[in-house]
């Protein structure tokens, strides 16, 4: 849990690759949630040169506000906010935090890239119903999942619509890796090799020999 609350809140969730909705298995839901409010919980938010800060500040007063407008929007379409959702003072671009629960599929932070310290933390029944709702947004850079099948990996793999999925760990962006998404977050590849065919013609030469 910690690894994944490390995952959102790292940079403020301020990263591209960042996870924002959390897809938890109904049998251990209460569990998962507990424990990732904790992890949440436990961040110290502050000056990012000082001692024991493991959260800085947003990057400027509109990331603040838009917080505060996904939180609202959500909250106004019957979410509940198991921690955080508010900003930290007055003085910098400090914003709590946040997770949330029972949130609506037309509220807006399920539909938008939040960008920010927002979790969205929800339950599914069964593996169909976790796919459809990890692919019914059109965005599709990266993705994350935890299990200990070996079939469901395989499955995973298959079913995910995202240019990057990361099983049993949260590995994105090494150099030697390619990066990039699909669907509306994007074609090609910024690493790896695949990133040099962007900067290459195929020529096709043939020759027949008597």
């Amino acid at each position: 849990v910690r690894i994944l609350a490390g995952a959102k809140f790292r940079n403020g969730g301020q990263v591209c690759v960042a996870p924002t909705r959390f897809l938890i298995q109904e049998r251990v839901f209460e569990k998962f949630l507990d424990g990732f409010v904790k992890a949440a919980e436990s961040v110290t938010v502050g000056d990012g040169l000082s001692d024991g800060t493991t959260m800085g500040p947003l990057a400027n007063a509109r990331r603040v506000e838009a917080m505060e407008a996904l939180t609202a929007d959500a909250i106004m379409r019957g979410a509940r906010i198991a921690t955080g959702g508010k900003r930290i003072g007055n003085l910098g671009n400090f914003f709590q935090p946040t997770v949330l629960t029972d949130v609506s599929k037309d509220a807006r932070v399920l539909n938008e890239e939040p960008f920010g310290p927002i979790a969205i933390v929800s339950a599914f029944s069964d593996y169909g119903s976790a796919i459809a709702e990890a692919n019914r947004l059109p965005y599709g850079l990266a993705a994350y999942a935890y299990t200990t099948s070996a079939k469901t990996s395989a499955d995973l793999a298959r079913d995910i619509e995202s240019g990057m999925l990361s099983i049993n760990h949260h590995g994105l962006a090494l150099p030697e890796l390619p990066f990039g998404g699909t669907k509306e977050s994007g074609y090609g590849s910024e690493g790896g090799s695949e990133a040099m065919e962007a900067f290459f013609n195929t020529k096709l030469v043939t020759e027949a020999i008597n």
